[in-house]
């Protein structure tokens, strides 16, 4: 055999491993960036973060998912309280009010944002519905060994101090929020009532968020506590009342025998009933056989000189 045939034998055979073994790397290479891309799709599902993010805290932490999903959410609450301290002073009167009701406890809060914009955005909504669950449950908590009627108003300081999970403040969710959606936020008021076996809770929620079916969510929203009514129509009363207190906004509760005052009545029994000018809200719960005990409403943006009118 001579030299040159034996060179080219030699050459012809090591360019084709050089290929097979090519061709095993490529295909070694894809399934290792498909595995990559399955972990990058997974938490950017888990967490909602940017895809750039994401891939950073993979590649930090060896595509370890647990990991990059903790130290997402670490950067973005540091990332969300830096935002928050440089928007705190910007105005912030839109937003949307919450209202839940449980058995025979409700929760009706208003979380504020700058835009109504924002206000549509999924991640805001799902402030507002955590903000109105961590209140109730505090609220409950607070409040089981006790009986009768139970009403509880909170501001703002004491709302952010409430413990939403592992820790955290309703303060840092609300940072967290914002550092996602670079809007000043604040979680402004919130009222809880717990009332008796007897007693039934009715609301009404105006300007309504499509898809919301737990919370409740609007820009105007009532809560009214009242006893008696038809059986089977309870809920429908609840919700005349509420849409009445909404549309006249009173501001006292007045007597069953008060008279009416005109169109400037803030009294509600004495008011001209929004679902029959024909009589007071006191004729009607008469013609009802059930009386009103206690409302609360809320206006989103409303200020204090708002709601003394």
């Amino acid at each position: 055999m001579s030299l040159t045939f034996l060179f080219r034998t030699i050459t012809r055979d090591f360019a084709k491993i050089r290929v097979s073994h090519h061709v095993q790397s490529l295909h070694t290479g894809g399934q290792l960036l498909a595995a990559e891309k399955a972990l990058l799709i997974k938490l950017r599902k888990n967490t909602g973060y940017t895809f750039i993010n994401c891939k950073k805290a993979l590649e930090r932490f060896d595509n370890d998912v647990t990991q990059a999903e903790t130290w997402l959410h670490e950067q973005a609450q540091k990332e969300g309280w830096s935002k928050a301290s440089k928007l705190l002073g910007r105005k912030a009167k839109e937003g949307l009010v919450g209202l839940f009701i449980q058995d025979q406890a409700a929760v009706m809060v208003e979380v504020n944002c700058e835009t109504d914009f924002v206000a549509r955005n999924e991640k805001f909504q799902q402030l507002v519905n955590d903000v109105a669950f961590v209140t109730l449950a505090h609220h409950l908590n607070k409040t089981q060994s006790k009986t009768g009627y139970v009403k509880s108003v909170l501001g703002s300081d004491e709302l952010n101090k409430l413990c939403v999970e592992e820790g955290a403040s309703l303060s840092d969710r609300v940072a967290l929020t914002i550092g996602r959606l670079g809007e000043n936020m604040s979680v402004r008021r919130a009222v809880t009532l717990n009332v008796p076996a007897e007693w039934h809770i009715g609301s009404y929620v105006h300007g309504g968020v499509r898809g919301q079916t737990e919370v409740a969510m609007g820009r105007y929203a009532a809560l009214v506590v009242f006893h008696g009514g038809e059986k089977g129509e309870l809920e429908v009363l609840g919700r005349k009342l509420g849409q009445h207190i909404v549309g006249e906004a009173p501001v006292a509760l007045g007597d069953m025998d008060d008279l009416p005052g005109g169109e400037s009545e803030t009294r509600l029994l004495p008011q001209t009933f929004l679902g029959d000018p024909s009589r007071t809200v006191a004729q009607f719960l008469r013609g009802q056989q059930a009386r009103v005990l206690d409302f609360v409403r809320f206006q989103c943006g409303q200020t204090a000189s708002d709601e003394a009118k």
